[in-house]
């Protein structure tokens, strides 16, 4: 598994799309953190903060960490498979597919996940613990939207090779980065550190993402590859 590391910059962006995530939720299921600043607003927060230049971040607790530790290596795959699944989505987008709305959905679930594992149970205080705590409600809608598609697909019965059309391939790209992910998240969550929600969900967002994208395969008309065992040919020297 190749090693990830999170430029300070972008720890710095998720660090405060943690503490802004919860001070500012509401009741939708959709992201309504600004990125912008209001006229009439004087103070525009810098992109960077010079605290990470020696090699270290804080968590959402305060706690000093080095930026190769596993809290953040699991925070800077996740951010990645955020930004697969934002690519997938132009894809899909450009595809006239109408499941895009699940995906902006998923990637707000995602910030939510980053506030979780940001926020080390060894360091948390009941009210950290109280504004990052994640549900069992997003796993369940995953359950539920691989059912639907499911039940219009054609049955399974051979191995897929990523392809399909521009969305399914990407939607593929990101679902083995989600697998990437939640390896990293596993020892996290069985050390106690992370819910065990935050695995269940990468878990089945894996399911997800392969079952959308032989939908979106299906919708565009494409093939998909199925593998095919070869055959290495032997070749005798005379």
């Amino acid at each position: 598994m190749a090693s990830f590391t999170v430029k300070s910059a972008q720890l710095c962006c998720l660090a405060n799309a943690v503490r802004l995530l919860n001070v500012h939720r509401t009741k939708t299921t959709w992201c309504s953190i600004r990125s912008y600043v209001t006229e009439g607003e004087n103070r525009i927060p810098k992109i960077y903060t010079k605290t990470g230049d020696k090699g270290v971040s804080s968590t959402f607790t305060g706690e000093r960490r080095p930026k190769e530790d596993h809290i953040f290596e699991a925070l800077g795959n996740t951010d990645e498979l955020s930004s697969a699944i934002g690519l997938a989505r132009e894809f899909c987008l450009d595809s006239g597919h109408t499941f895009t709305d699940q995906l902006d959905r998923i990637q707000c679930i995602l910030l939510d996940i980053g506030s979780n594992i940001a926020t080390p149970r060894s360091s948390a205080r009941e009210s950290h613990m109280q504004r990052t705590r994640l549900t069992a409600q997003p796993t369940a809608d995953l359950e539920t939207w691989i059912d639907r598609f499911t039940v219009e697909l054609p049955p399974l019965t051979n191995f897929i090779i990523p392809s399909g059309g521009k969305s399914s391939a990407a939607l593929h790209f990101a679902r083995t980065v989600c697998r990437r992910a939640e390896r990293s998240v596993v020892p996290i969550v069985r050390s106690g550190e992370a819910d065990p929600e935050v695995a269940k969900f990468l878990n089945r967002l894996s399911d997800y993402l392969f079952t959308v994208a032989r939908y979106a395969a299906m919708k565009e008309g494409r093939e998909e590859k199925i593998y095919k065992k070869t055959y290495q040919r032997m070749w005798h020297q005379p």
